[in-house]
């Protein structure tokens, strides 16, 4: 009877595993058990650190703060102009997502529904834009941007984040095939033009993919440092991220302020996640069952 649950229980989940294939997974496992640990630690410390005195920072580095002080905090936004880079990694990253999100759809879409000459072509355009490291592709991008006069501006940047379109292109074309085309022919049938069958039907239906991929692509723009560094030396475009770099040298014998920023930086995307997880979820688990 034993014997028969198991191998009912087996042809169920439609997955046999080896002694082999058990170890793996277990190594695994503990890998990712081991790495959430680490990385759990290193959050709780860092809070913990941007809430301290800064003579207790220097004696007691990982223990709990003897008394809770917000001084750090308060010397990063009024006396760092911290505000000004917050305004900067938002903007960057609202523009940068918002035209990341629209063309890679509407350009999947594109190529997804429409017949044209070179759309095999396009495809493994896109597909090689992500192989490429954006370190190969930074000197055209600096000289394109120091003709255009966009060099050093928040502007510039922008536009460089837009077309960093592959992956999301890739991901909306894999999902606009799973769509009955159907649908698409009743919309037509009612006098629905492309561009109204786009906004108001597709892109509706593919509200959980835009969620996920908006995320990803917003906490890559948000965290990044290598393009910023490059592109923008004036301190009034500066980042996040390059403040931070920033404060780690400033603020060496005191580093409570670079905790506090680096916890500041951490809260949008905290938020993010948290409201809109449902959607991320739905998201990802649509698109592995659909695809």
């Amino acid at each position: 009877m034993a014997k028969q649950k198991q191998a009912d229980f087996s042809q169920g989940s439609g997955e046999v595993l080896s002694t082999s294939g058990k170890v793996i997974r277990g190594i695994c496992s503990l890998i990712m058990i081991l790495y959430s640990c680490i990385t759990i630690f290193v959050l709780v410390v860092t809070v913990m650190d941007s809430l301290k005195a800064k003579g207790d920072l220097v004696t007691n580095f990982v223990g709990l703060p003897k008394a809770v002080s917000f001084s750090s905090y308060a010397s990063v936004l009024i006396d760092g102009d911290f505000l000004l880079y917050f305004k900067n990694s938002l903007v960057l990253t609202v523009c940068g997502t918002v035209g990341c999100i629209l063309l890679s759809s509407m350009a999947a879409y594109g190529i997804a529904r429409y017949q044209f000459k070179g759309k095999s072509l396009l495809t493994g355009y896109f597909m090689v834009g992500m192989m490429v490291p954006v370190q190969v592709s930074i000197l055209p991008l600096f000289i394109i941007l120091r003709n255009l006069g966009l060099l050093n501006k928040l502007s510039g940047l922008i536009l460089v984040y837009i077309s960093g379109i592959s992956m999301s292109c890739l991901i909306f074309q894999k999902f606009f095939r799973t769509i009955p085309a159907a649908l698409e022919e009743s919309a037509r049938l009612d006098g629905c033009s492309d561009l109204r069958l786009f906004f108001k039907i597709i892109l509706p239906i593919t509200k959980p993919v835009i969620f996920t991929m908006a995320l990803i692509t917003a906490i890559g723009q948000w965290n990044d440092f290598y393009m910023p560094m490059v592109l923008l030396g004036n301190k009034n475009v500066t980042t996040l991220t390059l403040a931070i770099y920033r404060y780690v040298g400033q603020f060496t014998k005191y580093m409570s302020e670079s905790m506090a920023a680096v916890v500041i930086t951490l809260i949008p995307i905290i938020i993010i996640y948290f409201v809109f997880s449902s959607q991320i979820v739905e998201g990802l688990t649509g698109g592995a069952v659909k695809g």
